[in-house]
């Protein structure tokens, strides 16, 4: 099983990044319980900052940044985590999640966090990271952690009063979702998954395929027809 964690944190050492390994951690040691053998890829996205402007300038990804939306892509399932900056996630973060193809998380087990200097910003993971998610089409865990600067200052266990509780939850509900989820369908595969799809066109009319009744055919009654039963 695969897992990639994605983590906008822009320091070094990071708050945002140290959330992040906290989630992974919790989550790889629920998955074992299972048992599940689990590989974990860490994408850090201050070191592909210059990448993703210039994906935005000349339209093509670099060897790195193509790299890591593959890994992205191709994950069982994902962490991503960002700072809060003016109450809402990075640039970063979202330029990232910007040049992902729209139909890459669709149907992915992923898990929202972040980080920011005061409590009150708490409301970025439903104001701004759920709906993100969600337009995505990800299957995102109910649970998301904050952790402001306090959070990483209590004395009541190895991280912080409450936090810990947190963490444990919402990496619970992610192995849940990654154990039970079947593999996300790809190409068109996918395709037929999601409807007949042409770009951001979506088509609600019902494929056919073995056992399916055939469509009946509708009464067209021609106008000229209709505008002489009206004279009459």
């Amino acid at each position: 099983m695969k897992l990639v964690v994605v983590t906008a944190g822009l320091t070094q050492p990071s708050s945002t990044r140290l959330l992040a390994d906290r989630l992974t951690e919790a989550t790889v040691r629920r998955l074992a319980e299972r048992p599940t053998e689990v590989t974990v890829r860490v994408i850090e996205l201050r070191d592909l900052a210059v990448d993703i402007a210039n994906n935005f300038v000349t339209g093509f990804p670099g060897a790195r940044l193509r790299a890591a939306i593959e890994a992205v892509t191709e994950a069982d399932g994902l962490i991503a985590v960002t700072p809060v900056f003016s109450a809402s996630y990075s640039g970063l973060f979202k330029s990232f999640f910007d040049v992902v193809e729209p139909t890459a998380l669709a149907g992915k087990p992923t898990l929202i966090g972040a980080t920011g200097g005061t409590p009150r910003h708490s409301l970025v993971l439903d104001h701004a990271l759920r709906p993100l998610f969600a337009y995505l089409r990800a299957m995102v865990a109910p649970t998301g952690v904050y952790a402001a600067s306090e959070d990483w200052g209590g004395g009541g266990d190895d991280f912080a009063d409450g936090l810990a509780e947190r963490i444990d939850r919402a990496a619970t509900e992610l192995a849940d979702l990654l154990s039970s989820r079947t593999p996300a369908p790809t190409g068109t595969a996918l395709g037929d998954a999601l409807g007949d799809t042409v770009g951001d066109t979506v088509s609600s009319r019902p494929r056919r395929g073995p056992g399916r009744q055939p469509e009946p055919e509708l009464d067209v009654v021609p106008f000229e027809q209709q505008l002489a039963a009206l004279r009459r």
